[in-house]
């Protein structure tokens, strides 16, 4: 008896569909036919940056410049953002690179705001691909998959950065130049942001931010670097008045920091958190204007930490106040053991 292999294959794009090995042994009356194929496994991740074409830069309303009459958007893995680029200038489809898994997805405005957003998930495909792509900011309105959630304000958002100096905090008003790429892997897809000479206060420095994400995930893990030790280089969580939480793991290693309550857009709830190492940070969390701050020890070593959001209408998620601390205590428990999520 002999055993032969018949192959057949499919095509896969890499970021839209993911693949898989299926075999399936067959039996004749003289032998057995292994039939080994491609089979499409449906994407739990992505991540995209994607740019207007066809327009030109012109005079805005605003007194900045708008890109206007773009034709339609195309996705690249790599940007230089254009000097003149800033909020509301209509060249980057929903303002910035975007990442997602099968139950959230997160975007982060590639200008002076530099703060992450949430879009919040319905269903478990997915979606970022069709996000803006029927009106410049038709995503703030409830979609079949979803929606911007989260009022931002003037604040982080969620687990971005900024520098605090004499007590206000500093967003990326002052830089020469951002570079930002993207890549899809097998295991994550991750957001790459170089910012170079950030000025804040007397000081001026380099700042890498490394975002990613993975299959069935809620969290992002964010890890940033400095070119130079500076003080009051801070994350955080946008206040909304809502229950605040803080939590230091058995070991003192790693705590959390988190909100949950009715905050978002619709309005309804959401629960925000970040995970921490205990001694990356100076141990203080304070109140800012617009934002819960945590802010870093000074350092050139690069540092993570992970932020998610859970919103009550993501497909089989969490809905209570309690179900959200327990599934953060879990959380905390596996840092506690491990010293990482996966």
């Amino acid at each position: 008896m002999r055993t032969l292999k018949l192959f057949t294959t499919v095509f896969c794009a890499a970021t839209i569909v993911a693949c898989k090995t299926d075999k399936k042994e067959v039996k004749t009356e003289t032998e057995t036919v292994v039939v080994e194929k491609e089979v499409e496994e449906t994407p739990k991740k992505y991540a995209e940056i994607s740019i207007a074409q066809g327009g030109e830069w012109k005079d805005g309303s605003r007194g900045h410049k708008e890109y206007s009459d773009g034709k339609s958007f195309k996705n690249v893995s790599s940007l230089k953002v254009p000097d003149q680029h800033t909020d509301h200038s209509w060249y980057i489809r929903y303002e910035g690179p975007g990442w997602e898994s099968n139950k959230v997805g997160y975007r982060l405005y590639l200008d002076w705001r530099n703060a992450i957003d949430i879009f919040g998930k319905k269903t478990d495909t997915m979606v970022l691909s069709q996000v803006g792509q029927d009106g410049f900011d038709s995503y703030h309105e409830p979609q079949s998959w979803g929606q911007d959630i989260l009022k931002v304000k003037n604040g982080l958002g969620i687990g971005s950065i900024g520098r605090k100096v004499n007590n206000d905090v500093l967003h990326f008003n002052e830089v020469d130049s951002t570079f930002a790429n993207v890549e899809n892997l097998k295991n994550s897809s991750v957001v790459n942001v170089d910012y170079y000479g950030w000025k804040t206060g007397e000081e001026k420095i380099d700042l890498k931010s490394t975002l990613s994400i993975g299959e069935n995930a809620r969290y992002t893990k964010h890890t940033v670097q400095t070119s130079k030790a500076v003080t009051g280089i801070v994350t955080g969580i946008v206040n909304h008045d809502v229950n605040y939480f803080h939590k230091v793991s058995d070991n003192k290693k790693w705590a959390y920091m988190a909100t949950y309550g009715v905050q978002t857009l619709v309005p309804d709830k959401l629960g925000m958190a970040i995970f921490y190492q205990v001694d990356t940070t100076t141990g203080d969390i304070t109140k800012g204007k617009d934002d819960y701050l945590l802010e870093f020890k000074p350092t050139t070593s690069a540092v993570s930490f992970y932020f998610l959001g859970a919103w009550e209408q993501e497909k089989d998620g969490i809905k209570t106040e309690a179900d959200f601390i327990t599934y953060l205590d879990n959380m905390l428990v596996e840092l506690n053991n491990t010293n990482t999520l996966k």
